[in-house]
């Protein structure tokens, strides 16, 4: 994807991966309509919950949600911000009934829930905590996941008092020791999970395919992401956010994606622009992302379950064509492109600086060299 990701090359990479190919009838020339003709079955879906014990307890308990999951083969990805006895009943539950549990490992919500550059020693803490409250209870998982997100309360917090965050940015900038100490902090937790034979996936948002692709580590520096990997990454790339790209979006970043979490179908439609997904745009984006990994994730069940989504994807034609617009594929490009050049100019800055300090001692110089000659001589 050289000269940021192209149309050109957009129309190269949808005949390599296959099953790609304009599409006829309503579909403008240079749109894009993917086809499910060479696929090997539907995409093995992960719903992720991460809500209160209480409210999951309600939600398994709804008639047909479980079985529902069983006609799918569909995996879980639980959140477990606490490691209590009735959280370990809903496992139990899930266990019994032969889904896939990943157990997606979460902070308490005081120390942040989400893992980041900032609390390290918690994330080590809270798998030890885990694989206690695992033997306790007798607890089976397919695997356990790592969410890399901002520290959220952290920024919150800052962004009452500009001089101190202003401050925390600046510091941050400059601390390319706490990338590597970040990165070498999880990657031995992910080994300490491994060695317990646990497979090991990190969730991450797409942006990190952009630091990757400048060669930056300025998101993690700044925001506390870490660019660390498991046995496998998932982009969550999540259309509701921008519905004006649509699956364009997962277009652009799929081929860089081990795994896609599509979403979210969770939210309230009072505010459209983060109104979550209908049906037409749920199963659109999940054809699209099937195309680059067989694991789609998606956030999340309880949004699922509300709009009556579980029920037709049992029935769901995973064989459909769909289209995505060259319209939305060139503003999709066009943002990633954005994205790169600003996360490339803002990592550079200090050599800009620098460059225009240069210049400026040069031009001072050469002004009064220039002066001096031109000065009456006694």
């Amino acid at each position: 994807m050289a000269s940021w990701l192209s149309l050109a090359a957009i129309a190269i990479l949808s005949i390599s991966i296959g099953g790609f190919a304009p599409g006829p009838g309503n579909a403008s020339p240079g749109d894009i309509r993917i086809s499910g003709e060479n696929r090997d079955g539907p995409a093995h879906l992960v719903f992720a919950c991460d809500g209160s014990t209480t409210e999951l307890e309600t939600l398994f308990s709804q008639p047909d949600v479980i079985s529902d999951l069983k006609a799918l083969n569909a995996g879980i990805a639980l959140a477990l911000p606490d490691l209590s006895p009735d959280r370990a009943r809903i496992v139990r539950q899930l266990n019994d009934a032969g889904i896939p549990v990943t157990a997606w490992l979460a902070l308490p919500p005081e120390q942040g829930y989400y893992l980041n550059a900032s609390n390290t020693p918690e994330a080590a803490a809270r798998f030890a905590d885990f694989l206690t409250w695992t033997n306790t209870y007798s607890l089976r998982w397919a695997g356990v996941g790592l969410d890399i997100e901002p520290n959220i309360q952290e920024f919150a917090a800052l962004r009452n008092s500009k001089s101190r965050l202003a401050w925390t940015l600046i510091t941050r900038y400059f601390d390319i020791d706490r990338v590597r100490r970040a990165r070498e902090s999880y990657a031995s937790l992910i080994r300490e999970i491994q060695a317990h034979g646990y497979p090991v996936e990190t969730y991450q948002f797409p942006f990190i395919a952009d630091a990757r692709r400048v060669h930056s580590t300025l998101l993690e520096r700044l925001a506390g992401i870490v660019d660390v990997r498991g046995d496998r990454e998932v982009l969550m790339i999540y259309t509701s956010f921008n519905k004006r790209l649509d699956s364009a979006l997962i277009w652009v970043y799929g081929p860089e994606a081990q795994a896609i979490a599509v979403g979210v179908t969770s939210g309230s439609d009072a505010a459209p622009r983060f109104a979550p997904l209908n049906w037409e745009e749920f199963s659109r984006d999940l054809i699209v992302a099937s195309h680059f990994t067989h694991v789609v994730g998606i956030y999340n069940l309880a949004g699922c379950v509300h709009h009556g989504f579980l029920p037709r994807l049992r029935t769901m034609n995973w064989d459909q064509s769909v289209d995505i617009s060259a319209e939305s594929i060139r503003k999709a490009t066009q943002l990633r492109a954005r994205i790169q050049r600003v996360i490339w100019l803002t990592s550079h800055l200090p050599y800009f600086a620098v460059a225009i300090l240069i210049a400026i001692i040069w031009t001072l110089a050469w002004w009064r060299r220039k002066r001096f000659q031109q000065s009456p001589r006694t």
